[in-house]
């Protein structure tokens, strides 16, 4: 299939003219991201993983997106959209698999990660997409069942530090690994902790990238 990195955690893959995109979320390039897509997958409710009106506004305008995502995500998407939301959003849970726009999908987890004991936790699904690549959200959670072959990292968050990152990758031992939710980091500290996730994790096997933002890879 081949990725194609927006800004923060957004993502598009395309394979047999079928497109699916996760995360349109307020930091990234949304309407671009999500020209002729055919299915929609989002990992919780914050604004950088779905800018709300913006993926609104699109579904409204394009009747053939089906979009997947958390209780919580699907009840504003309904919210926002009405009557033209019917039969094409659905709320999912980790431990289900399903088929979003020929890509065969399983999700993982359920739980954003902590940020701090007074914050209300939310949920979080993880999408492993055709069995080969992994995309956990605000998650850390570590996919059984698969061998992740392409690795979505978050490599920065107000929920995490570098050494769990590392782990994280570690764990997974896929054979590459691309960084998303960088939008917090400038461009001196994503060079520090892309150059400690390339240098740490390659014992294990795993090739560290950077993806620039629009650039398209195959996964």
């Amino acid at each position: 299939m081949k990725l194609t990195k927006f800004s923060h955690s957004c993502v598009r893959l395309e394979q047999d003219a079928a497109v699916l995109v996760l995360d349109p979320g307020a930091f990234s390039e949304v309407e671009e991201a999500l020209e002729g897509a055919t299915a929609v997958l989002v990992t919780h409710e914050h604004p950088d993983h779905i800018a709300l009106d913006r993926v609104a506004a699109v579904l409204r305008g394009a009747p053939g997106i089906e979009l997947w995502a958390p209780q919580a995500v699907v009840d504003a998407v309904l919210g926002a959209l009405g009557e033209d939301a019917e039969g094409r959003v659905h709320a999912v849970a980790g431990g289900e698999e399903f088929t979003a726009a020929g890509f065969a999908v399983r999700t993982y987890g359920g739980q954003h990660a902590l940020i701090h004991p007074v914050i209300p936790m939310i949920a979080n699904v993880g999408f492993a997409i055709d069995g080969s690549l992994y995309h956990p959200g605000d998650s850390l959670i570590v996919p059984d069942g698969i061998e992740v072959e392409t690795l979505l990292v978050p490599v920065h968050a107000p929920w995490s530090k570098l050494a769990e990152v590392v782990d994280f990758v570690t764990s997974v031992r896929a054979a590459r690994a691309f960084q998303i939710h960088d939008g917090l980091l400038n461009e001196t500290g994503l060079g520090m902790v892309e150059g400690q996730l390339t240098r740490l994790s390659a014992p294990y096997g795993t090739e560290f990238r950077h993806l620039a933002v629009r650039e398209s890879v195959e996964a």
